[in-house]
């Protein structure tokens, strides 16, 4: 007999596979794969048959070379059949190589022999999160976590899907166990801190930031976090320092680029950021936000032929959420007649931007088109007024039968619209009788009657810089005029600041709708409002509207003018590059004294 080497089966060669399956383990943990497959080799040389070193040497193979590590784990099986964990391993293997309903049926297999095997339960999840089986990956990784609580990587991947799928306080509270459990969890911290700034909880964001980016510094992915976390807050010369630095971390990190462009945007550097949203087309052309941002920069500039081209790619930015309808009838862009055809035209944005881009419809109908609309509910009565509208239903309602489609925002493109050819004739809108109530109000007091927006949607992206305070508004508030709260929500704070006034009527909280709000609209004498939906149905109803502004506004109110070709009625009230809205209101209050005596 060769000294050191016994007879198979003998405890002496059993001990002696044990002691070479141990330190083939440690090795494998230590990540040397090498010298561990050949001390997995050296065992099985001693017993070719062994099947825990069948099983250790195909798992050391398992992401390299999925195929080989299933040959070897299907041989340990053979030996040994009952065992869960060769059982487990195999479906892993059969899941590197695509093979998902034979990993399924193996992680199955493994289950039914050990009910609370919660790896069996993750692996499991794992493949079927591959196979987009969302909820039943979510289901999985829930039985994992009820055999294993702590365990940080099915809590991780949950918390990721959660988000993913936008439910956000469950996502919170996975996150919460992961950085419970794992303090310096960098990625945790990163993705919690994500999921933070979409529900605009900005510092709280930008603290997890940075905690994670003091555990990395140089990862381009937490740096670029952090840097939207501080354009999120107003800190935008630090934000533009963080997205340079995430660039440097990683040259090609177009993501950070096109942030990067967004934040020169927000500074008004436009050349700047215009390369900013090249550069990273240049590196990825299919990249659909940077062209989404080139859009809007080239229609805030009055380039609307290429901005109108370059604004269908929003569809393609997940972060928007443009839903866009899979209809078998083809799209419309203005390359074929419309003679005798039906359009369906369908709202695809906001209120505001339906209102907006409403103004096409008759141009449709001009061209022998019969054209039905879908839009919001909210605006169905309103909408189904208009001239050239056939026929007006919600976006709930069943789909009728039509020939061609087109969504709203594409009018423009498809009519080849620039800002010489902008369809500006007002009213195209009509407003529908004042009620009895509203009548009697406002018929007994002889006060000028000014409609007042002073917030919109507080969940919108850029709340922070189209809203104002309430207590702001106090100048034009001790105006002699009635003023009536045209917005449907008045923030607690808000209504707390407003206090009781005899002047002032909030309305919009009564609304059912936009024929409510736009049969209000046409009784006053003058709208003030900030950039929201009651901007664009006072312009459409051809009613006097001044509309504040931010530094940098929304495209189609373009740059450094006082008028809108959109809406000829309207009077642009601009920030400054001081972004203080108390002096905007300073000047809307010295142009009512002035256009408006009465009010002084």
């Amino acid at each position: 007999m060769i000294p050191g080497k016994h007879r198979p089966g003998s405890p002496l060669a059993q001990q002696q596979i044990a002691d070479l399956l141990g330190r083939g383990l440690a090795l494998h943990q230590a990540g040397n794969l090498p010298q561990a497959r050949e001390t997995y080799r050296f065992a099985l040389s001693l017993d070719p048959r062994q099947p825990d070193a069948l099983h250790l040497l195909g798992v050391s193979f398992l992401t390299e070379h999925p195929g080989e590590a299933e040959q070897l784990i299907r041989q340990a099986i053979a030996a040994s059949p009952r065992n869960p964990l060769y059982l487990a391993n195999l479906g892993v293997a059969l899941r590197n190589q695509h093979k998902f309903d034979d990993a399924l049926a193996m992680f199955d297999k493994a289950l039914r022999r050990k009910s609370d095997y919660w790896e069996a339960h993750f692996h499991r999840a794992l493949t079927l999160l591959a196979m987009g089986r969302t909820e039943e990956a979510l289901t999985a990784l829930g039985r994992a976590i009820a055999h294993n609580p702590d365990h940080v990587g099915a809590l991780k991947y949950r918390a990721d899907i959660l988000s993913d799928l936008d439910r956000f306080d469950a996502a919170l509270a996975d996150y919460d166990r992961v950085i419970k459990i794992m303090p310096g969890h960098a990625a945790a911290l990163n993705n919690r801190g994500i999921v933070l700034l979409r529900l605009l909880r900005a510092e709280a964001a930008l603290a997890d930031f940075d905690a994670a980016i003091a555990l990395e510094p140089r990862s381009p992915e937490i740096a670029n976090s952090r840097g939207s976390a501080l354009r999120a807050v107003g800190r935008l010369d630090d934000a533009l320092a963080e997205f340079d630095r995430a660039a440097a971390l990683k040259p090609d990190f177009v993501d950070a680029i096109v942030n990067r462009g967004s934040v020169l945007q927000d500074l008004a550097r436009y050349d700047e950021a215009l390369a900013a949203y090249a550069q990273a087309q240049r590196i990825n052309p299919d990249h659909a936000l940077a062209h989404w941002n080139d859009a809007t920069l080239r229609l805030l500039t009055g380039d609307y032929a290429r901005g109108f081209a370059e604004a269908e790619w929003q569809r393609k930015v997940p972060a928007l959420g443009i839903v866009t309808p899979n209809f078998a009838q083809p799209l419309w862009l203005g390359e074929s007649s419309l003679e005798g055809k039906t359009i369906l035209v369908h709202a695809d944005l906001g209120f505001g931007d339906t209102i907006h881009f409403a103004r096409y419809i008759p141009m449709l109908a001009a061209r022998g088109a019969r054209v039905i609309a879908r839009v919001q509910a909210a605006l169905r009565k309103l909408i189904g007024t208009m001239e050239g509208v056939s026929l007006c239903i919600d976006k709930s309602a069943p789909l009728p039968e039509f020939d061609l489609h087109c969504p709203l925002s594409s009018l423009p493109l498809a009519f080849g619209t620039t800002l010489e050819s902008i369809p500006a004739a007002v009213p195209y809108l009509t407003a529908p009788e004042l009620p009895e109530t509203w009548r009697e109000r406002f018929g007994n007091d002889e006060r000028m009657k000014i409609g007042l927006v002073w917030s919109g949607n507080a969940t919108h992206s850029n709340d922070r810089n189209r809203s104002i305070r309430a207590e702001l508004l106090a100048p034009l508030l001790a105006r002699n005029a009635v003023f009536v709260g045209l917005q449907t929500e008045v923030r607690p704070h808000d209504r707390a600041a407003l206090g009781e006034r005899d002047n002032l009527i909030l309305a919009g909280p009564s609304f059912a709708d936009f024929s409510d709000t736009a049969a209000v609209v046409a009784a006053l004498d003058l709208v003030i409002t900030v950039d929201t939906s009651a901007a664009h149905l006072a312009g459409a109803l051809g009613r006097p509207v001044w509309l504040l502004l931010p530094h940098v506004p929304d495209w189609r109110w373009l740059l450094d003018r006082e008028d809108s070709p959109w809406y000829p009625t309207a009077r642009l009230f601009r920030q400054d590059a001081g972004r203080d809205w108390s002096t905007v209101i300073a000047r809307v209050d010295h142009a009512l004294i002035e256009e408006f005596p009465t009010t002084s």
